[in-house]
Protein backbone atom coordinates (compact mmCIF):
# COMPACT_ATOMS: atom_id res chain seq x y z
CA UNK A 1 0.00 0.00 0.00
CA UNK A 2 1.30 3.55 -1.08
CA UNK A 3 1.33 6.68 1.07
CA UNK A 4 0.49 8.54 -2.06
CA UNK A 5 -3.27 8.68 -2.37
CA UNK A 6 -5.44 11.41 -5.08
CA UNK A 7 -2.56 12.91 -7.22
CA UNK A 8 -0.53 15.56 -4.99
CA UNK A 9 -1.89 14.21 -1.69
CA UNK A 10 -0.41 11.52 0.53
CA UNK A 11 -1.69 9.50 3.12
CA UNK A 12 -0.48 9.35 7.18
CA UNK A 13 -1.92 7.01 9.88
CA UNK A 14 -0.68 7.55 12.98
CA UNK A 15 -2.21 6.48 16.78
CA UNK A 16 -1.52 8.68 19.77
CA UNK A 17 -3.78 7.43 22.14
CA UNK A 18 -7.75 8.92 21.69
CA UNK A 19 -8.17 9.59 18.28
CA UNK A 20 -10.12 12.81 19.19
CA UNK A 21 -7.09 14.28 20.10
CA UNK A 22 -4.41 13.66 16.80
CA UNK A 23 -7.87 14.05 14.65
CA UNK A 24 -8.23 18.04 16.37
CA UNK A 25 -4.58 19.22 16.22
CA UNK A 26 -4.16 18.04 12.31
CA UNK A 27 -7.14 19.21 11.30
CA UNK A 28 -6.08 22.85 11.83
CA UNK A 29 -2.27 22.46 9.64
CA UNK A 30 -1.85 23.98 6.44
CA UNK A 31 -1.33 21.03 3.71
CA UNK A 32 -3.84 19.00 5.45
CA UNK A 33 -7.12 18.00 3.57
CA UNK A 34 -8.77 15.50 5.29
CA UNK A 35 -8.23 13.36 8.45
CA UNK A 36 -10.32 10.10 9.04
CA UNK A 37 -10.48 8.84 12.55
CA UNK A 38 -10.60 4.90 12.82
CA UNK A 39 -8.99 1.90 13.48
CA UNK A 40 -5.49 -0.16 12.02
CA UNK A 41 -3.12 -2.14 13.45
CA UNK A 42 -5.48 -5.26 14.62
CA UNK A 43 -6.80 -8.69 13.73
CA UNK A 44 -10.52 -7.95 13.19
CA UNK A 45 -12.30 -6.92 10.18
CA UNK A 46 -14.25 -3.69 10.33
CA UNK A 47 -14.56 -3.11 13.96
CA UNK A 48 -16.56 -0.85 16.05
CA UNK A 49 -15.72 1.36 18.74
CA UNK A 50 -17.55 -0.98 21.35
CA UNK A 51 -15.21 -3.84 19.88
CA UNK A 52 -11.54 -1.92 19.94
CA UNK A 53 -12.22 -0.51 23.71
CA UNK A 54 -13.43 -4.13 24.50
CA UNK A 55 -8.91 -4.58 23.39
CA UNK A 56 -9.50 -7.94 22.18
CA UNK A 57 -9.51 -6.54 18.11
CA UNK A 58 -5.59 -5.75 18.29
CA UNK A 59 -6.60 -2.35 17.16
CA UNK A 60 -5.43 1.03 17.84
CA UNK A 61 -7.21 4.25 17.69
CA UNK A 62 -5.85 6.09 14.83
CA UNK A 63 -6.37 9.16 12.36
CA UNK A 64 -5.42 8.96 8.57
CA UNK A 65 -4.03 12.56 7.50
CA UNK A 66 -4.42 13.47 3.71
CA UNK A 67 -1.77 16.20 3.23
CA UNK A 68 0.13 17.65 0.67
CA UNK A 69 3.60 17.18 0.88
CA UNK A 70 4.60 20.64 -0.71
CA UNK A 71 3.04 22.52 1.82
CA UNK A 72 3.34 20.10 5.01
CA UNK A 73 6.02 17.33 4.86
CA UNK A 74 5.61 13.92 6.33
CA UNK A 75 8.50 14.25 8.52
CA UNK A 76 6.75 17.60 10.03
CA UNK A 77 3.38 15.56 10.60
CA UNK A 78 5.68 12.96 12.51
CA UNK A 79 7.63 16.06 14.55
CA UNK A 80 4.09 17.41 15.92
CA UNK A 81 3.07 13.61 16.39
CA UNK A 82 5.50 12.92 18.63
CA UNK A 83 4.70 16.40 20.46
CA UNK A 84 1.34 15.97 20.94
CA UNK A 85 0.88 12.94 22.81
CA UNK A 86 3.30 10.73 25.53
CA UNK A 87 5.36 8.66 23.13
CA UNK A 88 7.20 6.73 26.21
CA UNK A 89 3.98 5.41 27.70
CA UNK A 90 2.75 1.84 26.66
CA UNK A 91 -1.08 1.44 26.14
CA UNK A 92 -1.72 4.49 27.61
CA UNK A 93 -2.00 8.28 27.20
CA UNK A 94 -2.97 10.19 30.58
CA UNK A 95 -5.95 8.34 32.29
CA UNK A 96 -6.85 6.20 28.53
CA UNK A 97 -5.18 3.33 29.33
CA UNK A 98 -5.50 -0.16 26.88
CA UNK A 99 -3.65 -1.24 23.51
CA UNK A 100 -5.80 0.91 21.55
CA UNK A 101 -4.29 3.56 22.96
CA UNK A 102 -0.64 2.87 22.20
CA UNK A 103 1.48 5.11 20.39
CA UNK A 104 2.12 3.99 16.56
CA UNK A 105 3.19 4.47 13.26
CA UNK A 106 1.41 2.36 10.32
CA UNK A 107 3.79 3.28 7.70
CA UNK A 108 1.99 3.23 3.72
CA UNK A 109 5.56 2.84 2.10
CA UNK A 110 9.47 1.96 2.59
CA UNK A 111 9.73 5.69 2.44
CA UNK A 112 7.36 6.39 5.11
CA UNK A 113 9.39 4.08 7.20
CA UNK A 114 13.25 5.55 6.54
CA UNK A 115 11.70 8.61 6.96
CA UNK A 116 9.75 7.66 10.79
CA UNK A 117 12.84 5.89 11.68
CA UNK A 118 15.08 9.28 10.93
CA UNK A 119 12.72 11.17 12.92
CA UNK A 120 12.38 8.95 16.10
CA UNK A 121 16.22 9.12 16.33
CA UNK A 122 16.32 12.95 16.10
CA UNK A 123 13.63 13.03 18.99
CA UNK A 124 15.19 10.71 20.71
CA UNK A 125 18.95 12.33 19.94
CA UNK A 126 17.40 16.08 20.95
CA UNK A 127 16.05 14.64 24.38
CA UNK A 128 12.55 15.77 23.85
CA UNK A 129 11.36 12.80 26.49
CA UNK A 130 13.26 11.78 29.27
CA UNK A 131 12.17 8.27 28.99
CA UNK A 132 12.90 5.97 25.83
CA UNK A 133 9.82 6.07 22.95
CA UNK A 134 7.88 2.66 22.79
CA UNK A 135 6.14 3.51 19.25
CA UNK A 136 5.68 1.07 17.18
CA UNK A 137 6.59 1.35 13.81
CA UNK A 138 4.62 -1.51 11.49
CA UNK A 139 3.01 -1.37 8.19
CA UNK A 140 -0.46 -0.55 7.13
CA UNK A 141 -2.36 -3.80 6.23
CA UNK A 142 -6.17 -2.41 6.67
CA UNK A 143 -7.45 0.86 8.21
CA UNK A 144 -10.58 0.93 9.00
CA UNK A 145 -12.82 4.43 9.51
CA UNK A 146 -14.79 4.90 12.73
CA UNK A 147 -18.32 5.78 13.21
CA UNK A 148 -19.50 9.15 12.38
CA UNK A 149 -19.32 10.09 15.56
CA UNK A 150 -15.98 9.84 16.18
CA UNK A 151 -15.73 11.92 13.12
CA UNK A 152 -14.35 16.11 13.72
CA UNK A 153 -15.65 15.04 17.71
CA UNK A 154 -13.91 18.24 19.04
CA UNK A 155 -15.83 21.02 16.56
CA UNK A 156 -18.69 19.05 17.29
CA UNK A 157 -18.63 18.78 20.73
CA UNK A 158 -16.48 21.01 22.08
CA UNK A 159 -18.11 21.52 25.51
CA UNK A 160 -17.89 17.96 26.28
CA UNK A 161 -15.88 17.28 29.87
CA UNK A 162 -13.58 14.99 27.56
CA UNK A 163 -13.27 18.21 25.09
CA UNK A 164 -13.12 20.78 27.74
CA UNK A 165 -10.49 18.09 29.57
CA UNK A 166 -8.22 16.89 27.25
CA UNK A 167 -8.46 17.71 24.39
CA UNK A 168 -8.57 21.61 24.05
CA UNK A 169 -5.39 21.67 26.43
CA UNK A 170 -3.64 19.67 23.19
CA UNK A 171 -4.92 21.72 21.10
CA UNK A 172 -3.97 25.05 22.54
CA UNK A 173 -0.37 24.17 22.76
CA UNK A 174 -0.34 22.88 19.34
CA UNK A 175 -1.58 26.02 18.11
CA UNK A 176 1.18 28.09 19.93
CA UNK A 177 3.62 25.72 18.45
CA UNK A 178 3.15 25.55 15.27
CA UNK A 179 1.10 28.89 14.99
CA UNK A 180 2.88 28.99 11.26
CA UNK A 181 1.46 25.92 10.15
CA UNK A 182 -1.76 27.06 10.84
CA UNK A 183 -4.66 27.30 8.20
CA UNK A 184 -5.94 30.15 9.63
CA UNK A 185 -4.61 32.36 12.69
CA UNK A 186 -4.83 30.74 16.66
CA UNK A 187 -7.91 32.18 18.24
Amino acid sequence: MSGTGKAGVEVATLGGGCFWCLDAVYRDLKGVSQVVSGYAGGHQPNPTYEQVCGKRTGHAEVVQVSFDPAVISYADLLRIFFTIHDPTTRDRQGADVGPQYRSVILYHSEEQKRTAEAVMAEITKAGLWDAPLVTELVPLTQFWPGEAEHQDYFTRTPGSGYCRAVIAPKVSKSRKSFADRLKRPAA
